[in-house]
This record gives structure tokens, sequence and C-alpha cells, in this order.
């Protein structure tokens, strides 16, 4: 009977899907829809990030830069070749070598610590930013608020969301923090979640505090000491979980290689 308590309960249950699906924040496509979402998406964040952090959200703008860069990631169709020329291999194999003669003892304590070589470090350091040259100069915020919204990875990015409010909460990012057109920020480009979750503490854009993080991301993704990190060994697969694009992956093992083999 619909009068019975489990009738009741039922009628209940299915009200609260159908609220919360009236009151989930809407993805869109192009920047009309950006200011609706984020009325929507703030609503829902109450009581998961704080009044400062949905204040920031709520400054955040679309980001027509980070969608034009995430149309337009034509390097990763390259052959490897063609990705090694392009990122500059040989000037980061030659810089690699040098940093880890100049800096050997940050190094020689990473790999204590982590069990991490330079040369994976160096390569990944360099591919990203020229080693800290080009770090980025799109708003973090409104760059990972605008993939939140955006259709094509919606739930990927609104984790990232989630872990941008709080690390604002935490004073690791501000309103005002730059990086890459995709969110991330630092030396060796750290998308929020992997702050939260692998960062040593510290700025980011210190570039100790940058390696340190990168070599736990590695260790914690099954990085052995003393393993090789070429295609089919062991720490190959630490690498693929720095990033999903095949001709990268081989492209810091070669990079890589070529620095630790000097």
């Amino acid at each position: 009977m619909i009068g019975s308590g489990y009738g009741r309960a039922l009628i209940a249950a299915g009200l609260a899907v159908l609220a919360g699906g009236a009151q989930a924040a809407q993805c869109g496509n192009s920047a009309g829809g950006f200011e609706a979402w984020k009325r929507e998406f703030a609503d829902e964040a109450r009581g998961r990030a704080s009044p400062a952090a949905i204040s920031a959200l709520m400054g955040t703008s679309y980001s027509s830069a980070t969608i034009a860069a995430d149309r337009g990631q034509k390097s990763f169709k390259l052959s490897l070749e063609q990705f090694m020329a392009k990122r500059g291999a040989a000037s980061i194999i030659s810089r690699g070598r040098a940093m880890k003669r100049s800096q050997a003892g940050l190094f020689d304590s990473i790999e204590q610590r982590y069990g991490v070589p330079p040369g994976p470090l160096l390569a990944i350091w360099g591919m990203e930013t020229a080693f800290g040259a080009v770090k980025g100069n799109v708003n973090t915020l409104s760059a990972v608020a605008t993939l939140a919204y955006d259709c094509r990875r919606s739930a990927y990015f609104t984790d990232q969301l989630y872990a941008a409010l709080t690390l604002v909460d935490r004073g690791v990012l501000s309103p005002n923090t730059r990086g890459a057109a995709h969110g991330e920020i630092g030396h060796t480009q750290f998308l929020p979640k992997n702050v939260l979750n692998y960062g040593t503490g510290g700025s980011l854009d210190n570039a100790s505090v940058a390696l340190n993080s990168t070599a736990n991301f590695l260790k914690a993704h099954g990085w052995r000491a003393g393993a090789g990190y070429q295609p089919g060994e062991p720490n190959f697969a630490a690498i693929q979980g720095w990033n999903a694009a095949s001709v990268y992956q081989r492209a810091i093992a070669i990079i890589g290689a070529k620095i630790d083999g000097e």
C-alpha cells in the first residue's frame, strides 16, 4: 500500500533523488553556462569547502585559453622522434647532465629517500617547464573550474576542483595563483589532487620541493630502487602513472637514461 511506511520511504527516497538531480551542477561546452554552473557548484560545495574557498571559486572566470589547450594537444600524436625534437630533448639532456652535477647533493638525498635516480626527475622537470623557465600564466582556479564545468572530462576535474578548494584553505593556492592551462602548478606541474596526495610540503615553485614531490609520486606509483625504467622494465609503470601519453612516457625514459648514463 502506498500509505505504508515502506511506501512512504520509497516516495521520500525518490524525491531525494529528484531533488539531488535538480541541484546537480550542469556541465556545458561553451562559456554561456559557466556563471550559472558556478552558482550551482557553490551550492553543492557548501559543507565540503569553506566560505573562503567558495568565494575564491565564485571569483573565477571561464578560461578560453584552457579550452584551447585542452582541444589542441596535437604533439602527443607525433612520432617519438618528432615529439622529442619538438620538446627539445637534446637540450634537456645537455642541461640535465649539467644540473645533475651542479646539484649532486640534492639528487643524492632524493635518491636515498625515494629510490629515484636523477635522470627521470630531470627529464620530467625539463619536459614540463624547461627547468622552471615556463610554468604557465593561466589562473589556476579558473583553469580547473573551467574543466570541471566542461563536459569532456567533468567528473575528473570536479575532483581536481575540490582538491583545489582544499588547497585554498591550506594557503597553498590563492585566487591569484597562476600556472599551466590545465591547472598544473610548480616546476614539475602538479594538478591539485596530486599536490594533496604527493606534495612533500612547501611551495612547488621551489625546485627542491617539486623534485622531492615528483620522486614521492613515482615511489607511490611503484618505483623500486635500483630497477630499470625503460619500457618493459619494472619502473616504467611509474612513468606511465605520471602521464598517459605513450610518446611522452617513452621520451622520459630515453632522456632520463641518457642523463643517468653520461
